[in-house]
């Protein structure tokens, strides 16, 4: 960790550290930003691999403001939504950054405006779309800065975006070559949270950066516990989640469809939990209003849960939000690691909470095998969904799996569903195998009959004997398999199909719901392999759920601060009289985001808040080491701030 010199000499503007400690007001980088940020402002080429709420920000603004201040220029920011570069520039605006974005929420003369500042080179940063940026006009504007040497850095943010493997494609990104083939003495930055081998060597390729140099920092979230559980009730399963554990708190409730997100919003809403849905097809002004609802949220005015497709979340640098939860299966584990990501951002104890079913494999095969794409394509996205069934099935420690997967070594992290509450495991060999036996017996007397639509439910009931309309209709209470599972509990049975997928003894033709056996089945069915398989539980107990998480540790950089202390870890120390100051400074906060309708994180972090109300800071100079408060902020609220003392 590099620390801010105490040699005054050596504490000039153009430095990184100087930069961090006097608009950021932090005086340390952490985990890996110092090396990136010394290898971009040399003029390096980089590859940024960091979690979700790791810091990522800074890696490239500190950067465009110390070249900036050496005089080469302002630095574009390549960013794909419109939460994303609002979010940002609000931020920086706070900070004092001459910063803006170009989109389309801007009107023609507000346009031209930043047009004009652009060209001038009196902007440190400018976010702007890939689809604008590659845009005849746009590249004019770069031909003019890098012809008067004016144009300094480029950071290409979510860059998985690029890549045809990555959960998040989007074509626009591809024309980013462009960026190294004109501008190639123009350093270039690309960052993501989540992107497997593949990934990364695909935006390496797409975006010409085989000389850059990669970062990859470590992709654990100690502070998210991990949850997943079988799906039997998945709206009574989720109102206890959090009733049990989040009421009056922030969350995101992730769903696959747009009509199960608004009527899982409706119901939240009957059950007295507020919730607001968001999808892209909702009108626009919709969407940008519940948005707004929930990055503007301040927990002192109770509960909010964002019901929403995947299409929210991306850029939402909410810090507070406490749990994500997946009411169906993620197609990828970069997807679900992104999404569950955006629990917990500041530090504090999150969690990350799935239920699903066979069902939800079937549903995201049928999505694989009814696309266009090349059958290449679908390989790696069926390998893909495969990785996600297995950690969904995992019986042991779910983080290692999820790190395994990222191809980082981890130890068990004792904070995962699977390590407080280990499964209880037993030999399902027997039930396997009857299992199969009747899939086969199913499929044969199918073919027979010309039919062969049988999924899983009709073969769970066949296995423990019930005379259906369906199972009669096929003449399945004939087969020598009808009733051999009564023994079994449905939920049971569900459980062995579900593994026997995950396993790859069985897998799941789309066009119609029937299950197949594989090559492997045989051996299974022949009795040369044992299963041990893990019994269907329910969730957590809460007492179990309600343990607080361990702190993440200080080599690990969380949301854009430094700090190496969480809002948590002051609150601890806290008498009396701290307590009524952090109070004080909230309701403060609040009424200053209000009044300038920015969230209320952009004004101060909670962990910043914490620090002031517990080292009680009487001058400006005491205020000045805070973390968090540079020198715009302490120019902006410092008189306001030391009369809350």
């Amino acid at each position: 960790m590099s620390a801010l010199p105490e040699d005054s000499a050596l504490n000039r503007l153009h430095t990184p550290l100087a930069v961090l400690h006097e608009v950021f007001g932090y005086g340390a980088f952490r985990g890996q930003q110092g090396a990136i940020v010394d290898h971009v402002c040399t003029g390096g080429n980089a590859l940024v691999l960091m979690p979700t709420g790791g810091g990522k920000s800074l890696c490239y603004q500190v950067p465009a403001l110390v070249r900036q201040r050496r005089g080469q220029g302002a630095t574009l920011v390549v960013s794909p939504l419109i939460a994303l570069m609002q979010d940002q520039v609000g931020t920086l605006e706070q900070l004092g950054v001459d910063a803006a974005f170009l989109n389309s929420t801007l009107s023609s003369e507000e346009a031209q405006d930043i047009e004009r500042r652009w060209r001038s080179g009196k902007l440190s940063l400018l976010y702007a779309a890939p689809e604008r940026v590659l845009t005849p006009r746009f590249l004019a504007m770069l031909d003019s800065l890098h012809e008067r040497g004016l144009l300094s850095l480029f950071a290409i943010d979510e860059a998985h975006c690029v890549s045809q493997w990555g959960h998040d494609f989007r074509e626009d990104y591809l024309g980013l070559s462009q960026l190294a083939l004109r501008y190639p003495t123009v350093p270039r930055l690309a960052l993501t949270a989540t992107a497997d081998a593949i990934t990364r060597a695909d935006i390496i390729e797409r975006l010409a950066l085989q000389d850059a140099r990669p970062f990859i920092s470590s992709f654990d979230r100690p502070n998210i516990r991990y949850t997943i559980v079988e799906k039997e009730d998945p709206r009574a399963q989720l109102l206890a989640f959090i009733r049990d554990g989040h009421d009056n708190e922030a969350g995101i409730v992730y769903c696959a469809t747009r009509k199960k997100v608004e009527e899982t919003a409706v119901w939240l809403s009957d059950q007295g939990i507020r919730a607001l849905p968001y999808h892209a097809g909702l009108e626009i002004t919709t969407r940008q209003q519940h948005q707004q609802a929930f990055v503007d949220h301040d927990t002192r005015d109770g509960g909010l849960v964002m019901v929403a497709t995947i299409a929210f979340g991306m850029g939402i640098d909410k810090p507070d939000v406490r749990f994500v939860a997946h009411l169906d299966l993620p197609r990828t584990v970069e997807g679900y690691y992104q999404e569950t990501g955006r629990a917990g951002r500041d530090g504090e104890p999150a969690e990350a909470w799935m239920v699903y079913g066979l069902a939800d494999v079937v549903g995201q095969r049928r999505l694989i095998e009814d696309g266009q794409a090349s059958e290449e394509f679908k390989r790696v996205l069926r390998g893909k969904l495969e990785a996600m069934l297995t950690l969904a099935e995992a019986h042991d420690c779910r983080r290692q799996r999820l790190l395994a997967y990222f191809g980082e070594d981890s130890e068990r992290c004792g904070n995962c569903d699977n390590c407080l509450e280990p499964p209880q495991m037993w030999d399902g060999t027997e039930a396997a195998r009857m299992a199969l036996s009747c899939i086969y017996r199913m499929a044969r007397h199918g073919d027979h009959l010309g039919a062969r639509a049988f999924g899983a439910a009709h073969l769970i009931d066949v296995l423990r004997g019930k005379r259906s309309p369906k199972v009669l209709q096929y003449a399945h209470d004939q087969l020598s398999t009808f009733g051999i599972g009564a023994h079994l509990s449905e939920a049971l049975w569900r459980a062995v199909l579900r593994q026997l997928v995950a396993q790859g003894h069985v897998v799941t033709e789309t066009e119609f719901p029937t299950l197949l056996l594989t090559e492997s089945a045989r051996a299974v069915l022949k009795g040369d392999v044992t299963l041990s398989m893990k019994r269907p539980r329910e969730q957590l107990k809460l007492a179990q759920r309600n343990t607080r998480l361990p702190r993440r540790s200080n080599s690990s950089a969380s949301g854009s601060t430094t700090t190496s202390r969480s809002a948590h870890d002051w609150i601890v120390e806290f008498d009396d009289a701290a307590m009524a100051r952090y109070d004080r400074l909230k309701s403060w906060r609040t009424t200053q985001a209000r009044a300038q309708g920015r969230p209320p994180y952009v004004i101060f972090h909670d962990s910043t808040l914490a620090e002031m109300a517990a080292r009680h800071p009487q001058t400006p100079e005491e205020l000045s080491t805070i973390s968090g408060v540079g020198t715009h902020k302490l120019e902006a609220y410092g008189s306001a701030l030391l009369e809350l003392m």
